[in-house]
């Protein structure tokens, strides 16, 4: 067992942010990796926020993220990896041996230790640290000349990609998206890239919808908008598929009339535990609600998608910041008129 104290990002409560010594260990059978740059994501800011995301509480303090790249500095032999390799990290550790992950739903593993989560104590360590130590099987190799602030964002993006799978295939679909915040405008990249038609986005930020816009929208509309409701829910809805990535119970609720008869909502938007739900058009329109959470093999399809260029995600960096301004890069990311997704340097 090999031991090595580094420089993290804490997080010990709400607005409890340090960066200071943490330390790690690793066995030979694991790999030790610099991290070079990671995604402030979503979850990140609740913890900073409020000291909790959802329903996990931090109860004691736990290092922050789950959106990052590095180097390899030490693998297994055996492993395929070697020192130098530049390499994604996936943060799912699902427990391979229940039914669940037996059945090829690994995201669903009731076990999952993700990292960067206070969903079980002691807490999952993420990735904000000079150094981490993961599996092989977290490592996705990446080709040298890719930009590490592009790969950077590969967990949301495959998070983006499971959705376009749970919504089947795309190509000459309509689609729309509520919510155009990292993932939204991701989700757009995504189906246009799966084949849709014409992607229409919502957003009550000027500043996302213009960023909509970049990402390949074909237009980008405020959702207070009166004159949005009487144009989409003309002939029973305007959309084959639709994307709520918000989280709003206004934006879940409004969905099914915008549907088109016989089609499709993807629920990826974490927020309103509970809305109020139109289920009588639901049903006569025999509309289909299907939930999207994290991802499986999507991860590396993600790694792939920005190592080709197939998506460009740089229109979403806000800003970079030195991991010694961890609060002030905490703080940006927490205002969405100000930034959409900001990475942090190591």
């Amino acid at each position: 067992m090999q031991q090595k104290s580094v420089k993290a990002i804490m997080v010990k409560g709400a607005h409890n942010v340090c960066v200071g010594a943490h330390t790690i260990s690793w066995n030979e059978d694991q790999v030790l990796v610099r991290v070079e740059r990671g995604g402030i994501c979503g979850s990140d800011i609740h913890y900073f926020q409020h000291g909790k995301a959802g329903m996990s509480v931090l109860k004691s303090p736990m290092v922050l993220g789950h959106e990052f790249v590095g180097v390899i500095e030490q693998a297994p032999q055996q492993s395929g990896l070697s020192a130098g390799q530049r390499v994604a990290i996936n943060p799912s550790q699902p427990c391979q041996q229940c039914d669940i992950c037996r059945s090829g739903k690994q995201n669903l593993c009731r076990s999952m230790r993700f990292m960067g989560s206070a969903q079980f104590f002691p807490h999952v360590n993420g990735g904000f640290a000079q150094h981490v130590v993961v599996s092989p099987q977290q490592c996705v190799p990446y080709a040298e000349q890719a930009d590490a602030k592009v790969i950077a964002f590969a967990e949301p993006l495959a998070v983006c990609i499971h959705a376009i799978k749970q919504a089947g295939n795309l190509t000459g679909k309509r689609v729309l998206v509520t919510g155009a915040g990292p993932i939204g405008c991701l989700v757009i990249a995504a189906a246009l890239g799966s084949g849709a038609t014409e992607v229409i986005a919502t957003d009550i930020s000027a500043r996302c919808r213009a960023l909509a816009m970049e990402m390949g929208a074909a237009a980008a509309h405020d959702p207070r908008d009166e004159s949005i409701a009487t144009t989409w829910t003309a002939n029973g809805g305007s959309f084959d598929v639709c994307f709520e990535a918000s989280g709003a119970a206004a934006a879940i609720a409004s969905l099914v009339a915008y549907t088109h008869p016989g089609g499709i909502i993807v629920q990826l938007g974490m927020g309103a535990a509970e809305v109020n739900y139109p289920v009588g058009p639901l049903l006569v329109k025999e509309v289909q609600l299907r939930g999207s959470f994290r991802f499986i093999d999507e991860f590396a399809t993600a790694v792939r998608w920005l190592e080709s260029g197939k998506i460009n995600p740089l229109p979403l960096l806000s800003a970079e910041f030195d991991m010694d301004d961890a609060t002030a890069a905490l703080e940006l990311a927490s205002d969405k008129e100000r930034a959409a997704k900001v990475q942090l340097v190591f």
